[in-house]
């Protein structure tokens, strides 16, 4: 069977209204096609899946009509599942193409972009070799490396706020692999043809080895942002515009990011979050729910300062500042004079702390104005409210 011609946009509508009303039908949270890397050795893993478009709780229309065009071309979509991942052809892209009709004539900066990528499909041969549409029902632990790419890329796109979607298992589906470029390479295949390649200099100069590639292997930032190494940032990371990445300590893991204009010159760890106009000095480091946090995610607040080498271990809230080389941890003592607790109190009137000189650290997180320093004489940490303002160079934001 095929898809009849449609020939307006009424006939258009009307086709995704039949495809909603079937029985059983679930419309997906997301969806996109994706061209799929396979191992050298073993064709049947897929090592990293590159999609050109997806779709986040958005172009419905698009999705009935892909869904349809995959049942009249003998595939069967489960819809009981919280994913379905599986191979497109010719077949599929005929019948899409068939139902997009009405929509093929228009010029590229115009077209709708599902659209885009039937129109580019169609061009293309070995479609069943290399791609593949994932369709996510529901914001489940992802069960395939497509369904992986698809949320590291909603992540990524903006398309979902960061700590707001379900990346349980992920790092367990992906493979190890050595990236050469843009390409995966499966080590065991490496391995295998190692002297042979050496001895006929086909040996590849490998960039990393990694379960997930770097942002820029998949992501085109905005205007404003700057990522002077690319190793610096990896997929899944999601980069406000007007964030400036630096080279040397610089890091951003996946499910980590920023929020607005932020320098970054130390490390963001996964899970972290960096408000706007907030600086990450050179070498300073924010801890992911892996490294000591107890399982807490850690957000900084707006306009706030990390000082070169300094460690923050607790969420902190707006114009705060860590001076460098200081160490904050939730266990951490800090002393407050009694003059700067009733500024602090005045600054964060929800917070109502206890009069007391000594307390932990994780008992001030997320409040406004803290300045963290280490008294030089004593080595003790004290906490004073923040009198500096932490802005940005706006010429290099």
């Amino acid at each position: 069977m095929a898809i009849a011609t449609v020939n307006s946009t009424e006939d258009f509508k009307a086709l995704v209204a039949e495809v909603t009303g079937q029985e059983g039908y679930r419309a997906p949270i997301a969806f996109g096609i994706a061209r799929v890397d396979r191992g050298q050795k073993n064709a049947d893993k897929v090592l990293q899946a590159n999609y050109a478009l997806i779709n986040w709780n958005e172009n419905f229309g698009s999705a009935a009509v892909f869904i349809k065009a995959l049942q009249e071309s003998n595939c069967a979509v489960d819809f009981s599942e919280s994913e379905f991942v599986t191979t497109v052809n010719d077949n599929f892209v005929s019948n899409a193409m068939a139902a997009f009709a009405p929509y093929l004539g228009e010029a590229i900066g115009d077209a709708h972009k599902n659209v885009q990528v039937i129109k580019a499909l169609s061009s293309m041969n070995d479609l069943a070799k290399n791609f593949r549409i994932t369709f996510l029902f529901e914001d489940a632990a992802a069960q395939s490396v497509e369904a992986v790419y698809l949320k590291l890329y909603a992540l990524s796109q903006s398309k979902v706020a960061l700590r707001g979607i379900n990346l349980n298992g992920a790092f367990g589906i992906l493979s190890n692999v050595a990236w050469v470029g843009n390409t995966p390479y499966e080590l065991e295949y490496l391995r295998e043809h190692e002297i042979e390649m050496k001895l006929n200099g086909t040996f590849p100069m490998i960039d990393s080895v990694d379960k997930f590639p770097r942002y820029l292997q998949h992501i085109i930032p905005a205007d404003n942002t700057r990522i002077l190494e690319a190793s610096k940032v990896r997929m899944g990371a999601q980069l406000a515009a007007g964030t400036t990445v630096m080279p040397g300590a610089s890091y951003i893991n996946f499910n980590a990011g920023t929020l607005g204009p932020v320098m970054v010159e130390g490390r963001i760890s996964s899970s972290a979050i960096v408000g706007s106009g907030s600086d990450v000095g050179g070498g300073a480091s924010i801890l992911g729910v892996l490294s000591g946090t107890d399982g807490n995610p850690i957000s900084i607040g707006e306009n706030t300062l990390l000082g070169a080498n300094s460690t923050c271990g607790i969420p902190l809230g707006d114009a705060c500042i860590i001076d460098g080389g200081v160490a904050i941890f939730a266990g951490t003592k800090v002393k407050i004079a009694p003059e700067q607790l009733t500024l602090i109190n005045e600054a964060n009137p929800e917070a109502n702390l206890e009069a007391k000189t000594t307390f932990r650290a994780d008992e001030l997180q997320g409040l406004n104005g803290l300045h963290f320093r280490q008294n030089s004489t004593t080595g003790e940490i004290v906490v004073r409210r923040s009198t500096r303002e932490v802005t940005l160079n706006a010429d290099l934001h």
